[in-house]
């Protein structure tokens, strides 16, 4: 017994699990040399192993199902694989935050110690996200699901580690990094959100040295709590205020230090005063003057943000609480000037949310200007597509001049750097402490070195530096480089992702695939957009406006959320989610399931019928192998909400509005075998073809719909495929439902029930065209009988394609009230001509307006006059 109401509860997770048990999202490479079957691969972006389902992975997973399922359909061998990244930032500080509640500080604890706790952390939440996507319908093969830190990953970062320091491509140095104080670590630049911050900007009268007081040159800065570290003055040496500066010093106020005043035409004369201070420690643009004016660099903050011996004054304080301290001892001591509100772009930790300092560090990293050219070529000339292809200019920006990859964090969580430090500072880099202490011996012929002579770098690598070798280390192409698994799935076929990590990830990836395989990673890149609130706003938990996907599951059903997101969702666009869209997904979910209720409702005779069913069918084989072909050609380009609402249209429209009421038997009737079996045939193959967008109820109708046999499902069924569709049907189909639109239009205006039969006349040149539609004419519009007229025929009229339709209603209007109606409609109409008609005798009007508005002031006039003819002439029809 089908269910009066689709209730997804009910089967959502009976599928599922039906899908797990027999194995169907399971792929292994062929072992039978006759399997030539295509693979279809896609490798997860691996969420973090401590995170949990957001709105952001509802949308980027559900397409990378469709597309896998469409694969899978498509017979292609598919193989999905999932995953985490261990997110050394992001675990450890949750980890810390967890120790933190028991009462423990992780400096309390040794490295090992810390290990165990981040483990436990790991073991205990690592799979929440994974199991979250199961709700979504995920087909992944979890047999194959891969983390980061997981023995053979770990191996294989390491390998490559010391790989790339052998052929010189890694180097240890100090340069300027993006620094958590908070997180105590360097950041990359895409763990930096970058927020307008209201601040003040403080102007800042410094001393010239040797004028006695007499001579100042003044400065604008919103970080004063860094003058102690100044190193220079700069201005433009076109500046004519500071010609007289020329080879001067100033003195840093509060701690009477000379510094030079420098030129270059780097600093920007009508910013501010026009002098710029130059902190080489603390800021990037002056750390790059510095080297240029080979200015010495102090560095007055600690790890943690607070000031140092190095500051002179304030030493201990926040730098925040610095900020405001200086500039009370500045006003004391006169040397402010002014302060004022301004608005400036501040980056933040995404981690930890702490202000980020520009800092020099001591650091590992990669260099970028060899080994990237690959990756580079390789997209701009289209070896590797990116969807939409807007975004090359983008990744043109980031790779055209790279700068070196910091790859080393301050963290325990992670791969650990694989350098090894003799007590002398020689450093050795080796897989492991045994591997270095062979190396050392070997090299430097120091036989009586052991291994507690060495010691390791305490310094993790940077999660990215993990997850750029994830297409190839999830098959283990690194430890094995030619094993079955590698060999046949890579390169993989479509990435999935977000553009905003063109460059940290997919570059990256890219880089990695042709330093390591000599090839692209995948052949596709699909770039997802933001999910934003219907306001524009980015989602967030801060906000509020964020709905937990589970939740939403729970109330529209997993594939309602997975239509809705994917509505109005185009690549690489920003989607503003509202819950509507969902409901507009569960509401497709009900009309598909009605109209299954229906069609398995009626009653089958074997008796065939005199009716026009066939041609019905036919017209609806057309329709869908057009729309097939459409269909192709929106996945073909990556435009997979297009290729969902051309579903949407084919399912709601064309079939359940068009074509179940072209065919539906009268009440109580039975419906012909032929024409059942046709339509039982349609609804199988729409269900296969809307299965990647909605797995759960295509699959509960699929298995309904006709009798299966144990161990099959619609996931592993043939993706539909166009036939040669009749244009002269399509055609003729176009005319029946502008027939019937257009008496319906009727009906509705006079306020004529649906249930009366109207007569129909139609003044054609051709009147065996509409010979074959009659039938389906009077069945859809109710017309009692259809005529053909040479001339004009009693009743109202309306035309289509150059042929003339009349709607006889006399019989169903009461004329007096007819005849009100009309005069009271021709009357509004010759007041509205004559209004027009006034204002353009306004000569005035006429030259002074603009000539388009005169234009549709003169196309009202024309219009109205065509009105005013059409109501008097039917005012002469009804008074006949």
């Amino acid at each position: 017994m089908i269910s009066k109401t689709y209730t997804p509860q009910d089967i959502e997770e009976k599928w599922y699990q039906y899908w797990l048990d027999n194995q169907f999202f399971k792929s292994t490479p062929p072992s039978d040399p006759s399997d030539t079957r295509e693979p279809y691969t896609i490798v997860i972006p691996p969420p973090n192993v401590t995170g949990v389902l957001h709105m952001g992975h509802m949308l980027n997973n559900t397409i990378q199902d469709v597309l896998i399922r469409k694969a899978r359909m498509e017979g292609k061998n598919a193989c999905w694989v999932p995953g985490t990244d261990h997110a050394s930032i992001a675990t450890e500080a949750k980890v810390v935050a967890m120790l933190k509640e028991r009462g423990i500080n992780k400096h309390d604890l040794t490295r090992e110690q810390f290990m165990e706790y981040a483990w436990e952390w790991t073991h205990k939440y690592g799979g929440i996200i994974l199991k979250q996507l199961r709700k979504l319908g995920a087909s992944c093969d979890w047999d194959r699901t891969r983390f980061t830190m997981e023995p053979d990953l770990y191996d294989s970062v390491i390998d490559v580690f010391v790989d790339l320091f052998e052929k010189g491509k890694i180097y240890r140095g100090v340069r300027m990094v993006n620094w958590d104080p908070q997180g105590l670590t360097a950041v990359s630049d895409e763990e930096v959100i970058t927020k307008e911050v209201q601040q003040k900007l403080v102007y800042i009268r410094y001393e010239i040295a040797g004028s006695q007081g007499n001579d100042f040159i003044t400065i604008a800065t919103v970080r004063p709590e860094t003058i102690m570290a100044d190193a220079a003055i700069a201005v433009n040496p076109n500046d004519d205020r500071y010609q007289h500066l020329h080879g001067k010093k100033a003195i840093i106020p509060l701690v009477n230090r000379e510094i030079p005043i420098i030129l270059d035409d780097y600093v920007t004369m009508d910013f501010g005063t026009g002098g710029l201070k130059v902190t080489p420690a603390h800021d990037p643009n002056d750390y790059t003057l510095g080297i240029k004016h080979n200015l010495p660099v102090l560095d007055i903050l600690n790890d943690n943000g607070t000031l140092n011996d190095k500051a002179q004054i304030l030493v201990g304080q926040d730098r925040f609480a610095a900020r405001k301290a200086i500039i009370k001892l500045l006003e004391e001591s006169g040397n402010l000037v002014k302060a004022e509100d301004y608005k400036s772009n501040v980056g933040f930790s995404e981690r930890t949310n702490a202000v980020i300092e520009p800092r020099l560090s001591l650091q590992w990293f990669l260099k970028m200007d060899e080994i990237s050219k690959p990756a580079f070529e390789n997209v701009m000339n289209d070896t590797i597509q990116l969807h939409p292809s807007k975004f090359k200019n983008m990744y043109r920006s980031w790779m055209e001049n790279p700068h070196d990859w910091c790859i080393s964090r301050q963290l325990w969580w992670g791969q650990r750097i694989p350098a090894f430090y003799m007590k002398d500072g020689t450093i050795i880099v080796a897989k492991n402490k045994r591997e270095a202490l062979r190396k050392a011996q070997r090299d430097y012929q120091l036989f009586a070195l052991t291994e507690a002579d060495l010691v390791q770098d305490e310094d993790v690598l940077d999660t990215w530096f993990s997850s750029w070798l994830w297409p190839i280390s999830v098959f283990n192409g690194l430890k094995d480089p030619n094993n079955a698994d590698i060999n046949y799935y890579y390169p993989t076929s479509t990435l999935v992702t977000g553009f905003d990590i063109i460059f940290f990830w997919v570059a990256r990836m890219i880089i990695a695939g042709y330093e390591y395989r000599g090839e692209r990673p995948f052949k596709d890149v699909y770039f997802t957009g933001m999910v934003r609130d219907k306001l524009g706003r980015k989602m967030s938990k801060q906000l509020g406006n964020s709905p937990d996907p589970l939740d939403l599951i729970d109330k529209y059903g997993a594939d309602g959320v997975r239509t809705g997101m994917l509505f109005s969702s185009a690549a690489g666009n920003d989607l503003l989610f509202d819950e509507k869209l969902c409901e507009q997904g569960r509401n497709f979910s009900n009309k598909i399931w009605n109209a299954f209720r229906l069609v398995k409702g009626w009653t089958v005779s074997d008796q065939p019928t005199a009716g026009s069913e066939q041609l019905a069918i036919r017209w609806f084989e057309s329709k869908l192998s057009v729309t097939l072909v459409e269909i192709e050609d929106h996945f073909s380009k990556f435009r997979i909400s297009d290729a969902l609402q051309a579903i949407y249209k084919l399912i709601w429209d064309d079939f359940c509005s068009q074509y179940l009421e072209l065919i539906k038997p009268g009440f109580e009737q039975p419906i012909d075998r032929a024409t059942y079996e046709a339509t039982i045939n349609f609804f199988e193959q729409l269900m296969c073809l809307a299965h990647p967008f909605m797995p759960f109820i295509t699959e509960e109708i699929w298995q309904e719909i006709r009798e299966r046999s144990e161990g099959t499902s619609i996931c592993v069924s043939a993706f539909p495929k166009a036939n040669d569709a009749d244009t002269k049907i399509l055609t003729d189909f176009e005319t029946l439902f502008e027939i019937i639109s257009s008496v319906r239009n009727i009906r509705n205006a006079k306020q004529i029930s649906p249930k009366t039969e109207l007569p129909l006349a139609i003044k054609t040149s051709a009147s065996e065209r509409f010979n074959a539609l009659e039938l389906l004419i009077q069945k859809m519009a109710n017309v009692s009988a259809i005529s053909y007229v040479a001339e004009k025929a009693d009743g109202l009229s309306f035309l289509i394609k150059g042929d003339e339709f009349f709607v006889d209603i006399a019989s169903e209007i009461d004329v007096e009230q007819e005849i009100a109606a009309t005069q009271k409609e021709l009357e509004y109409n010759v007041g509205f001509r004559d209004a027009t008609l006034k204002k353009l005798s306004n000569e005035k009007f006429v030259a002074n307006a603009k000539a388009d508005v005169v234009d549709r002031e003169r196309q009202k006039l024309a219009d109205a006059e065509a009105k005013i003819q059409a109501l008097e002439q039917r005012l002469r029809d009804l008074q006949s």
